[in-house]
């Protein structure tokens, strides 16, 4: 958010921060979400870089098309594990999960 923006809010009353701030996360929770998301996001990326529909990588996965939807919005209902198996079957390697989670 601009800060010119924040101060106008602030100005009027409102309350202003981020997700942590307003979930009451710890920061262990906080890295968490983080990575899930930036798991997701890459997923999304490589798959189209690669010119892959949801349907095919569902169908590489033996998964569903919904499914896939759901790992690349970020959906809480999908596990770790299945957001690292579906970049695994799109070709990425150690370095760029790697670089993936580190990235800001």
């Amino acid at each position: 958010m601009r800060e010119s923006t924040r101060k106008k809010l602030e100005g009027k009353g409102w309350a202003v921060g981020d997700a942590k701030d307003f979930l009451g996360l710890s920061p262990e929770e906080e890295a968490y979400i983080e990575l899930r998301l930036k798991l997701a996001d890459g997923l999304k990326a490589r798959r189209k870089a690669h010119g892959v529909s949801q349907v095919a990588l569902a169908q590489a996965m033996k998964s569903s098309q919904s499914r896939v939807a759901k790992m690349e919005a970020g959906d809480p209902t999908v596990s770790l594990d299945l957001l690292v198996k579906s970049l695994l079957t799109l070709g990425t390697s150690n370095r760029e999960l790697a670089a993936m989670i580190t990235r800001r």
